[in-house]
């Protein structure tokens, strides 16, 4: 008698060839995610403040959040079901803001001088007002993607339509706390309160932070059990569901500590 058994999939076997703007997406990534690490360096040659408007600390955070952003949201989308021309504008539009986003911050932390909210010169302004513009772009192409995940059930493993839409709800949670600090800031800015409208954003940072990532966390989650694990698709199902409940948590006390402050 032959003995048949179901095989999981391996690593090798859940990956494909990429899309031309997928590689677009992961070179752009890559690129980032090594500004973020080189102006580390800079930063432990230079020296200077950690925190604050004027730090090297922007360049390196901001590089390597959005390089990981930038992998993430490629990947994720992989799993959408949206035709290709509209995922390659998309994603296409979603490289170029990131590098645009990163870009004006390094630029700024070159110049010593503030990134956002930063209105001293014609200039700055204008690399603000870029930034500013720049998010609400996101926004738009974040809120996009996020739209066909509910239109269409996504692909994938068993929970990654969970982890999908659940990722993207949150991350719109993050890009409003983003938008949120923009707004206030820029309301102190043009009343004369420029210290208070960077201090400003500081409470809504870590709701910005969490939200943001949820779209990675959660569908590797759902990726990481269907090719590490020998679990039932049911089970998976019910570790998605409780990781999506456990990060609601974490949302909503990021939301509470932001209100609280």
């Amino acid at each position: 008698m032959t003995m048949t058994h179901t095989s999981r999939p391996t690593p090798m076997t859940a990956y494909r060839a990429l899309r031309p703007v997928e590689r677009v997406s992961v070179v752009v990534a890559g690129l980032l995610l090594l500004s973020g690490v080189g102006h580390l360096l800079v930063f432990a040659v230079d020296g200077g403040p950690w925190t604050g408007p004027v730090s090297w600390r922007k360049p390196v955070t901001f590089g390597l959040s959005f390089g990981v952003t930038l992998l993430a949201v490629a990947w994720v989308a992989s799993y959408l079901r949206i035709g290709e021309r509209t995922r390659a504008v998309v994603l296409g539009l979603f490289a170029a803001d990131c590098v645009l986003e990163v870009g004006g911050i390094t630029l700024q932390a070159w110049r010593h001088v503030p990134s956002h909210l930063n209105m001293e010169t014609a200039f700055d302004s204008a690399v603000s007002m870029a930034l500013a513009g720049g998010g609400g772009l996101l926004v738009v192409l974040l809120t996009t993607l996020a739209v066909v995940s509910f239109r269409r059930q996504p692909a994938g493993p068993a929970g990654m339509p969970l982890a999908l839409r659940a990722g993207f709800a949150i991350l719109l949670v993050g890009l409003a706390s983003g938008a949120a600090m923009i707004a206030r800031g820029v309301v102190l800015n043009r009343t004369g309160h420029q210290l208070d409208a960077y201090a400003s954003t500081a409470p809504l940072k870590p709701l910005h932070g969490v939200g943001l990532h949820a779209v990675l966390v959660l569908p590797a989650a759902a990726w990481l059990m269907s090719v590490r694990t020998a679990w039932s698709a049911e089970v998976r199902e019910r570790v998605v569901r409780a990781g999506v409940w456990a990060y609601g948590v974490a949302v909503v006390a990021a939301g509470a500590w932001a209100l609280a402050a």
